[in-house]
């Protein structure tokens, strides 16, 4: 397959996560609605795959699981979709970001369509870029250091089996269902200006993204520039979501990077650019690339399922007293 099929294989993958993440949370909204109505709606079980919007009770998780040797029942998906994501990136760049991370789905379609609307997309000035990026790597350094520095194992084990935490994705899901004030100003402006702007929650507000970011700095594959074949060009530069100057690295370092191939796949100048392995000497097929962050992803579901560690062990009996009318 020629790497100008690559972008519609990584969009075709993108948005089949997208649907089957749509599909979980409305199989969410119809397990909470059997409750809400105090049984009068039918039940319809839990996908415990949702689990993967509660990061934050995967960080707690994995924390808990260091100090007592197993994973939590409360949340156990929540664990294996965060240590999931993280090996993906250590082995395969900040893939999850442009292949399966729904947000991230969502931002590149909006921008774009931004540069369909105005011709162009907008770039903060320089210190200003730096500056915000910052935004996400303090929120990433508050995070961990709330959950593993400053909170004892003790109290972790507590809040993972608090009432608050039990039904943490419920209270995500009505938290969107019941959109107002100024959570819902603010998501509008982050959607105004993912338009003109590339990935602008991603780039600057996501910790998420910035810790799988730092991983990724140890990942084998890196875009690499054969400088006697590059063209210099600049498209790949132009291209990169990231905004990184592509054309002017021999290999592609950055954190930033999200592997999502758009300067391989745009590259005027046949071998100049590739995805390689640590050597700069084995270069990665792009089906090869994709099929291995589909099955990385998916296989750890799998291996939660195999191991007893994915699906929720909160009895109906809790979810009548957390959730009941």
């Amino acid at each position: 397959m020629s790497k100008r099929y690559v972008q519609p294989l990584r969009i075709a993958i993108q948005w089949g996560f997208l649907l089957f993440m749509v599909y979980l949370g409305v199989r969410l909204f119809l397990f909470v609605r059997h409750f809400r109505t105090g049984g009068a709606a039918p039940f319809v079980t839990r996908a415990d795959g949702v689990e993967g919007f509660l990061p934050i009770a995967g960080l707690l998780g994995v924390k808990d699981w260091v100090a007592s040797g197993a994973i939590n029942p409360v949340h156990p998906a929540s664990v294996v979709i965060f240590v999931t994501a993280v090996a993906v990136s250590l082995l395969l760049k900040r893939s999850f970001c442009s292949w399966i991370c729904p947000v991230g789905t969502l931002s590149e379609l909006l921008w774009k369509r931004g540069f369909v609307l105005f011709r162009r997309n907008l770039r903060p000035p320089r210190w200003l870029d730096m500056a915000l990026r910052g935004i996400k790597y303090l929120l990433l350094l508050f995070f961990p250091y709330s959950i593993l520095w400053a909170m004892p194992p003790e109290a972790v084990t507590a809040f993972i089996y608090s009432d608050y935490n039990r039904v943490a994705d419920v209270r995500l899901l009505e938290f969107f269902l019941h959109l107002s004030g100024i959570p819902l100003v603010v998501i509008v402006v982050l959607l105004v200006l993912s338009l003109p702007v590339r990935n602008p929650v991603c780039r600057y507000l996501c910790p998420y993204g910035a810790l799988l970011g730092l991983v990724s700095i140890l990942s084998p594959v890196k875009v690499t520039r054969e400088g006697k074949t590059c063209v210099s060009c600049g498209v790949c530069s132009q291209v990169c979501p990231a905004y990184i100057p592509v054309m002017a690295k021999e290999r592609v370092m950055s954190e930033e990077c999200i592997g999502c191939w758009r300067c391989v796949s745009h590259c005027r100048a046949m071998g100049a650019l590739e995805m390689k392995l640590t050597g700069r000497k084995v270069a990665v097929n792009a089906v090869l690339f994709a099929v291995l962050v589909v099955c990385l992803f998916v296989g750890g579901s799998l291996a939660g399922r195999a191991t007893g560690n994915w699906k929720s062990q909160i009895p109906y009996a809790e979810y009548v007293r957390l959730l009941g009318p």
